[in-house]
């Protein structure tokens, strides 16, 4: 995949296989452009299909994860930030245009970071709201610093959650409490939302970097095509009945138990020693 400084963030890449993408617009609080979330969507397509990668890690600067979609109506400068895409017509100007640009443009980032058969993690580093904090909903794990605040708050505007925040709430709230935190534009701390369930884990702000960083290398030294699978597995269990759960595992299970992973698992047991998994990659 391309790194380098896009529209709004930068990505980088670090062993073994690690993409760390950060906002890089702190004046801002990593405002969200259009400009930007059609970047994203590429970054996150070529991550996808590049063996190279095996994680993601989102996050921001500044005081920031982000704070959402910027509704300024102040042109945007991405400095150095060069398009992984051309422009599109922003829509919005009518119903139609509003309805295909959350379609195509803005919900489709949340639809490619859920997709992702690789896993995600969001280290949030501060304010995330509206847009940010659906991003942030839509990766696999979420380690926050004490200092973040998370909330939707579109009500204040009299907007609605309209990139599937609200979907990802019930899914992590249920319904009566996904009720209370939009209905009531609740902006809640660190602390509060790892009571809630909104995130897995609160750290120091100093070791939001290490920590995360950390439980990426955890998951990119782990069995690349089962934990890709079982990442699939447990979004369609949560959509499914219990007998299409248990045909969809078997159906992986007949892939991943013939993997070389899989023969290298076995093998090391047998032999007493740690695996060493992902070997296929390296030859690549």
């Amino acid at each position: 995949m391309e790194t380098g400084t896009f529209r709004g963030f930068e990505v980088t890449l670090h062993d073994p296989g690690i993409a760390l993408i950060r906002f890089n617009q702190p004046e801002r609080l990593n405002g969200m452009t259009q400009a930007t979330k059609r970047d994203l969507v590429e970054t996150v397509q070529q991550a996808q299909m590049d063996d190279a990668v095996r994680v993601l890690v989102f996050t921001g600067s500044g005081r920031a994860f982000s704070a959402g979609d910027d509704i300024s109506g102040h042109p945007v400068d991405f400095g150095p930030g060069r398009a992984l895409l051309p422009e599109i017509p922003r829509g919005h100007h009518n119903p139609g245009g509003t309805y295909n640009a959350l379609r195509v443009l803005s919900q489709s980032l949340n639809v490619a970071v859920r997709s992702l058969d690789k896993l995600t993690v969001a280290a949030i580093n501060g304010v995330t709201i509206q847009s940010g904090l659906s991003l942030a909903l839509s990766c696999d794990f979420r380690i926050a610093s004490r200092d973040a605040r998370l909330g939707s708050a579109t009500l204040r505007f009299g907007y609605l959650p309209d990139e599937g925040g609200h979907a990802l709430l019930v899914e992590l709230l249920g319904v009566a409490k996904t009720m209370d935190f939009l209905m009531r534009s609740r902006i809640v701390a660190a602390e509060q939302a790892l009571q809630l369930g909104l995130v897995h884990e609160v750290v120091a702000p100093e070791q939001l970097q290490e920590r995360a960083m950390d439980l990426a290398r955890e998951l990119a030294n782990g069995p690349q095509v089962a934990m890709r699978m079982l990442k699939r597995a447990i979004y369609t269990a949560a959509e499914s009945s219990f007998e299409q759960a248990l045909e969809d595992i078997a159906t992986k299970t007949a892939i991943t138990d013939h993997h070389p992973d899989a023969l290298e698992g076995g093998a090391a047991f047998r032999e007493k020693r740690a695996p060493r998994f992902n070997q296929w990659l390296e030859q690549g």
